[in-house]
């Protein structure tokens, strides 16, 4: 397929790469340029603009945070305004749920197609082809960008026509894979404090009843104290739990975990971890209880 690829960090990269290891023809559009150099020399074609990046049969953004998307999708020389009627923007962005439901209106009024599709993994499962993709949209739109999908993830679960649900799936992961991070770090202290090896004790807990990837990954980067380069960026993820607290605001749901994962994000940005990745909060019950770094 000819796709046009709008936003090149980490995650995007490693799926432009894949897009183009799969044979699909790519042109990518980053404000930094320079970012779609390596890209460029996998086979991508770069736009200048992103009217150039729209001329193909779909359009990916993958962008990081919900004013990033409204400015690619809504200036005067975005994607609405851009694509061709008929054209789909796949939304692998985690935005709120709001925001999916805005582009949703736009892009069925100007007969353009829309799937929000969403992705768990990190950048390292990114860059293998790795990810899982979470869809919704019109089941036409969602088949015709079916071998998009299967260039990029392993597996792809359709949850609905009515996109704002991917978005919701994606957000309401995000809090649990951060409620991980936090209990896995209170239990890390308790049993620190203890006097027994952290690294360890992650060994226990992921070769018997927490053999996850998600306890495996976080409880290293934890175990490890390693926190960069991020992976996923501590804003990122204090980003997504007051998107997740918007969302169950809106729906009427009590989320009290959410709340409390919100402020640990606040306290890790306010004591100086923009840089560091989300996981650093699961270090900050250990600082609470006065065990010492690399204990």
């Amino acid at each position: 397929m000819k796709v046009g690829f709008i936003g090149l960090g980490q995650m995007g990269t490693g799926m432009v790469s894949n897009l183009l290891k799969a044979g699909h023809e790519v042109t990518v559009y980053n404000r930094t340029r320079a970012k779609a150099d390596a890209l460029v020399a996998q086979g991508a074609a770069a736009a200048a603009t992103i009217a150039e990046a729209c001329r193909g049969e779909a359009v990916f953004t993958m962008l990081a945070h919900d004013s990033a998307l409204e400015s690619v999708a809504f200036d005067n020389d975005g994607l609405i305004n851009s694509m061709r009627a008929g054209v789909i923007h796949i939304s692998s962005s985690t935005i709120s749920v709001a925001l999916a439901e805005r582009l949703t209106t736009e892009h069925d009024r100007a007969r353009q197609g829309f799937v929000a599709a969403p992705v768990f993994g990190r950048p390292d499962v990114a860059a293998t082809g790795n990810l899982f993709v979470v869809a919704a949209g019109a089941r036409s739109a969602i088949e015709a960008v079916g071998p998009l999908f299967d260039a990029i993830g392993q597996k792809t679960f359709v949850v609905s026509e009515t996109p704002k649900a991917a978005n919701l799936v994606k957000l309401s992961g995000n809090f649990l894979i951060a409620s991980v991070i936090e209990s896995l770090g209170e239990a890390m202290a308790l049993v620190g404090r203890g006097g027994v090896d952290k690294h360890q004790y992650i060994d226990i807990l992921t070769s018997t009843l927490f053999g996850a990837p998600v306890y495996k990954t976080y409880g290293a980067l934890i175990a490890d104290e390693r926190f960069e380069p991020a992976g996923f960026a501590a804003p990122l993820g204090q980003k997504d739990l007051r998107l997740v607290l918007a969302a169950a605001e809106e729906l009427r749901v009590p989320l009290p975990i959410a709340n409390l994962l919100r402020d640990r994000f606040l306290t890790l940005l306010a004591h100086g971890g923009e840089a560091l990745d989300w996981s650093a909060i699961g270090t900050l019950a250990a600082k609470d209880a006065g065990v010492a770094k690399g204990e």
